[in-house]
């Protein structure tokens, strides 16, 4: 490992670390799996179109071909690519996600794809005979990975031929930061994003390919359902003090816009598909 990677990989964990101290240091909601309350915002028609990432994603995409989707979630990317390949091999922690994938296939009739349910890299153990997957995918995934490099190390173990990350220039959950001097009287600690994975990549001696796609804002079908996501991202509990301001604060920062709820000023940022060649 160069001197280079190795300060890298460090800077990315000292940021994950400050940003995890600093949600637990103001945290009033309990911990648990974080995304099972809210599992059901991250359910897409595994036919739709028009999504510029997913496009480029099934253009990468060969009939022959077995995708490892790490941090699959509800399926946003794994069920599309499952109509698209031989297998999907989705790995997903939490429960509330797999339930919520399980459920997709079964509406959607679609049975080629591999639930595993385990952490990344400990769920590279379960994956049998190694490489397991022509291509690896994490989209959204380690923003907020704490050692970063052995989980690559494991995303190129698991892969015969190439990787891809979709990541946006600061992390989805950026999306509460606005309101993080409000409620909480201080900015939010960023996450690592795109750029620095793109560092790291290069530092690593990777040669990187970054396509860049649009982006829409995110938006949400309800108030209440934008409002709940925040709530979640600010760390507050339902009915509490806190809350009570954030709800009297929230109508002015939000809007309604075509395609659902969002925020007046949301904050700016590029989505990047990145793909590198696993080495020989």
């Amino acid at each position: 490992m160069s001197d280079g990677a190795a300060a890298l990989e460090s800077a990315w964990a000292d940021r994950v670390r400050a940003n995890r101290d600093q949600a637990e240091r103001v945290r009033e909601s309990k911990a648990g799996d974080f995304y099972a309350p809210v599992s059901s915002l991250f359910v897409a028609d595994p036919r739709r179109t028009g999504e510029p990432a997913l496009d480029v994603l099934l253009a990468e995409a060969a009939p022959e071909e077995t995708w490892l989707d790490i941090g699959a979630g509800a399926g946003r990317y794994a069920l599309p690519l499952a109509l698209r390949v031989r297998e999907v091999i989705a790995v997903e922690r939490s429960a509330g996600m797999r339930r919520a994938l399980r459920t997709g296939m079964a509406e959607h009739g679609i049975d080629n794809v591999r639930v595993i349910p385990a952490p990344w890299p400990e769920a590279l153990a379960d994956l049998g005979e190694l490489p397991a997957a022509d291509v690896c995918l994490i989209a959204h995934v380690g923003y907020d990975v704490e050692d970063m490099a052995p989980f690559l190390d494991a995303m190129e173990a698991a892969t015969r031929d190439r990787c891809l990350a979709v990541l946006t220039d600061r992390s989805p959950a950026s999306v509460a930061d606005p309101f993080w001097p409000l409620v909480h009287g201080e900015a939010r600690v960023p996450l690592p994003a795109l750029p620095d994975l793109v560092e790291l990549l290069h530092a690593r001696g990777r040669q990187t390919e970054v396509l860049r796609v649009e982006r829409s804002p995110r938006s949400f079908d309800s108030v209440a359902a934008l409002t709940a996501f925040l709530r979640r991202q600010l760390f507050i509990a339902e009915g509490g003090e806190l809350d009570v301001h954030f709800r009297a604060i929230l109508p002015e920062h939000i809007t309604r816009r075509e395609g659902g709820w969002t925020l007046v000023d949301p904050p700016q940022g590029a989505l990047g598909v990145v793909t590198w060649r696993v080495p020989a």
